[in-house]
C-alpha cells in the first residue's frame, strides 16, 4: 500500500485516471436513487478537485481551471440541496468546458518534450477519459434540452443516464463501434461525429508519438548496436 502510495505521489496523472475510473465504475450503482444523484454530484466535485490538482503540473492557467470549477459547484450544490434539476444543463455545460480544458492541458503537458515519461503514459489514459467524460456532459445538455434526442435498445423513449451516454461516448472516442445507444437528431448525430473524429487524432497524434519516443531508443539495442548496459536497460 505504501509502495502505491508512493508511486500515484510521483505519478499525478495516475491519480486523475484512478479516480475517474472508480467513479465509471461507482456511478452506475448510485445514480437511479436520489441519495445516490447526492452521491453523484458530490463525486463530481471531488473529480473537478483532483483534475484541478493535475492542471497545475501542466502549461495549462489553473485559474481558468478554478474559474470554470467554482460555478460548477455552486450549482451542483444547488441541485444537492435545492434540487433544482432545471440547473443540470447549465452544469452540464460548463462541466464540459471544464474537462475539455483539461484535456487540452494534459496533452500540452505531453506534447511539450520529447520523451515519454511514466508519468505521460498515465497522462494518455486520463486524457482520453476526460476527453470522454466532456462529450458526455454535451450529451446530457443536448438531451435535457431537446428531451428524445437519444434512444436505446432497453426502455427506447426513456431519457438516458449519464452512464449510458458515457458508455456511448467512450464507443465513439474509441471508434470500436459496439455502443447500443444511438443519436436520432442531426444535432446530436453532428456531436457524435465530432466525437469519433477528435478520438481518430488523438490516437493518431497523441499516443502514437507517446509510443514512437518511447521505442525509438530501444530498437537499435536490440539489433545489438547499443552496449548491454544503456541506460533504457537499466530502468
Amino acid at each position: 500500500m505504501l509502495r502505491l502510495f508512493i508511486h500515484t505521489r510521483r505519478h499525478p496523472s495516475a491519480i486523475l485516471l484512478l479516480v475517474q475510473l472508480l467513479a465509471m465504475l461507482a456511478y452506475p450503482f448510485i445514480e437511479d436513487t436520489p441519495a445516490g444523484q447526492t452521491a453523484f454530484n458530490v463525486f463530481g466535485i471531488v473529480v473537478l478537485a483532483f483534475t484541478i490538482r493535475m492542471v497545475k503540473r501542466t502549461p495549462g492557467e489553473v485559474r481558468v481551471s478554478v474559474a470554470l470549477a467554482i460555478p460548477i459547484i455552486i450549482l451542483l450544490l444547488m441541485q444537492i440541496v435545492l434540487g433544482r434539476r432545471d440547473l443540470l444543463p447549465w452544469s452540464s455545460g460548463l462541466e464540459a468546458l471544464f474537462y475539455f480544458y483539461a484535456a487540452l492541458s494534459l496533452i500540452a503537458y505531453m506534447m511539450d518534450d520529447q520523451r515519454a515519461t511514466v508519468d505521460e503514459f498515465y497522462a494518455a489514459g486520463a486524457t482520453f477519459t476526460l476527453l470522454a467524460w466532456g462529450f458526455t456532459h454535451l450529451y446530457v445538455l443536448l438531451q435535457e434540452l431537446q428531451p428524445g434526442t437519444f434512444a436505446a435498445a432497453v426502455n427506447a423513449s426513456a431519457p438516458r443516464t449519464w452512464t449510458e451516454l458515457n458508455y456511448l461516448s467512450f464507443a465513439l472516442l474509441s471508434s470500436t463501434g459496439i455502443g447500443d445507444v444511438i443519436p436520432l437528431t442531426v444535432r446530436a448525430r453532428a456531436l457524435a461525429s465530432v466525437e469519433m473524429l477528435v478520438g481518430l487524432m488523438y490516437l493518431a497524434a497523441v499516443v502514437a508519438r507517446l509510443i514512437g519516443f518511447s521505442t525509438q531508443g530501444k530498437l537499435p539495442a536490440r539489433r545489438g548496436s547499443r552496449p548491454a548496459g544503456d541506460s533504457w536497460e537499466r530502468d
